[in-house]
């Protein structure tokens, strides 16, 4: 282990990153090559998050046992010990597994259920949030004699949460996209986009059409038991998952088992996610349970795959962003059409003041104008008869 002057130089070479790294994969194979100078660990786990309801999206990950993924999922979030939901509100950022569960690991579903046949003797969780929501949480584990974690290791990865938070949020915002892009319609599109059936203006394009919503359903396993027909659509566009569930992306995992643990009390956020799908577009994934028809039979869990609606899209952008309230109400009035005069109406104030609250909103995501801000925010392509305000 590293100590003093080490410690913080570490620190201050993942704080640097955020001058070089943009994308949230580059930027987390950094840092946990940093990371591992410090603390050696032997397996992770890596995901983002949907910042609102803390669910698991486009993760990364090194384990002992992929063929076991529904199973270390669906335990991952059934456990109360060292949560990442937990630890956003805890007074440190990062914990460990035999910390938390009073060195009887065996009180732990996770541990219980699936690391103890790996000979995992500890794990170091850390959770990336911020004000804006959860951007992300990550498991170090530690197998066989390498022993547990130390609090000064976890003590340094508090510190790396507080560098690298919003760094990791900067670079989740990059995937709304260059503006230049979006206006000029270079999408990159795939070949499964559909006919667009909804009626939009003609001077407004999408980043690409998508499938129909999807459906599939999932027994307490989490094993797929039936889908729609467009899922196969949606699941070329999402991250597939780890052979033998290549077919199954993680996300369609995680969200049904965050419905399980609101069902076990363990969590009540809800379980959806927004997940990005490249060029700028964005799907909307949620878990429900399904009605039973059959009496005293388990009914089974639900997961829609959709395109991420309008709203849901502008409070992501606005988060990734950092904007402040009254920034984000403007990017919303803007959104619905309103004029300049009628945005300083709705906030009581001068249309000047709204002129300059554009400005800074223009120079926190990269843009010049209202119409590119739309562009990024939105998804869509401000044509030349279009209004521009």
């Amino acid at each position: 282990m590293i100590t003093g002057w080490g410690l913080t130089r570490s620190l201050e070479r993942i704080r640097a990153l955020g001058g070089s790294t943009v994308d949230h994969q580059s930027l987390r194979a950094e840092v946990l090559a940093e990371v591992g100078r410090v603390v050696p660990f032997d397996a992770f786990v890596w995901p983002l998050c949907d910042p609102v309801t803390a669910t698991g999206v486009a993760p990364r990950a090194r384990i002992p046992c992929p063929e076991e993924l529904p199973l270390l999922i669906r335990l991952k979030y059934l456990s109360r010990q060292a949560r990442w939901t937990g630890l956003a509100r805890s007074a440190s950022p990062a914990s460990t597994l035999l910390r938390d569960t009073g060195g009887d690991p065996s009180r732990s579903p996770l541990w219980d259920g699936v690391m103890k046949r790996y000979g995992v003797a500890d794990v170091l969780s850390v959770v990336f949030a911020d004000k804006y929501g959860y951007w992300g949480w990550l498991d170090l584990w530690r197998v066989g004699s390498n022993g547990a974690f130390s609090e000064s290791e976890a003590g340094y990865l508090a510190g790396v949460a507080g560098e690298l938070t919003p760094l990791l949020r900067r670079s989740i915002a990059s995937q709304f996209g260059p503006p230049d892009d979006v206006e000029h319609g270079r999408t990159d599109a795939p070949a499964t986009e559909v006919p667009s059936k909804t009626g939009r203006p003609r001077n407004v394009a999408r980043l690409g059409e998508l499938p129909p919503q999807a459906v599939l359903t999932l027994d307490e396993d989490l094993a797929v038991v039936g889908e729609t027909a467009s899922t196969s659509d949606w699941l070329e566009l999402l991250q597939p998952g780890p052979r033998p569930y290549q077919a199954v992306p993680a996300e369609v995992l995680n969200v049904a088992a965050q419905l399980l643990a609101r069902e076990a009390g363990v969590d009540d956020h809800d379980a959806a996610a927004r997940v990005h799908l490249g060029s700028g577009r964005w799907a909307f994934l949620r878990a429900s349970r399904m009605a039973s028809g059959v009496s005293g039979a388990t009914p089974p869990l639900a997961v829609t795959i959709q395109e991420c609606p309008p709203g849901a899209r502008l409070d992501m952008f606005a988060r990734c962003f950092g904007l402040t309230p009254r920034q984000r109400e403007l990017l919303e009035l803007a959104s619905a059409g309103a004029s300049t005069a009628a945005m300083a109406a709705s906030q009581g104030t001068s249309a000047y003041t709204v002129q300059d609250q554009f400005k800074q909103i223009f120079e926190n995501c990269g843009v010049r104008t209202r119409a590119s801000l739309l562009a990024m925010a939105l998804g869509i392509v401000a044509g030349g008869s279009g209004p521009r305000r």
